[in-house]
């Protein structure tokens, strides 16, 4: 299987109610700026490859491919990007649970 738009499209919005869900539970803290990010571990050349690229994942420097920021969050909160990222792997997995997928996230 492959990822389509509409299992991305429902990833990312699952990922935006996620990490505005984080946002109206716990709110913005000032000193935890940073980023987060999923990064998929897949071969550009392959068609599940191909499909991931064809959803906005971009070449990785570190190996594989990887979708920033995925819930779209202005916010600089790093854990409210985190929500966000988690929410998309696990939509993501529902439907592609071969696929090797993780958050990884870091501070400013």
């Amino acid at each position: 299987m492959l990822l389509t738009a509409e299992i991305h499209n429902e990833a990312v919005q699952n990922a935006a109610q996620a990490t505005q869900q984080y946002l109206d539970t716990v709110g913005e803290h000032p000193f935890n700026c940073g980023f987060a990010w999923v990064s998929s571990y897949v071969k550009g050349n392959t068609k599940i490859g191909k499909s991931f690229i064809a959803q906005g994942f971009d070449k990785s420097y570190d190996g594989g491919y990887k979708l920033w920021n995925p819930g779209g969050s202005y916010s600089q909160d790093v854990g409210a990007k985190m929500a966000g990222a988690d929410a998309y792997v696990d939509t993501v997995k529902k439907y592609l649970p071969e696929v090797s997928l993780m958050v990884n996230s870091r501070l400013d």
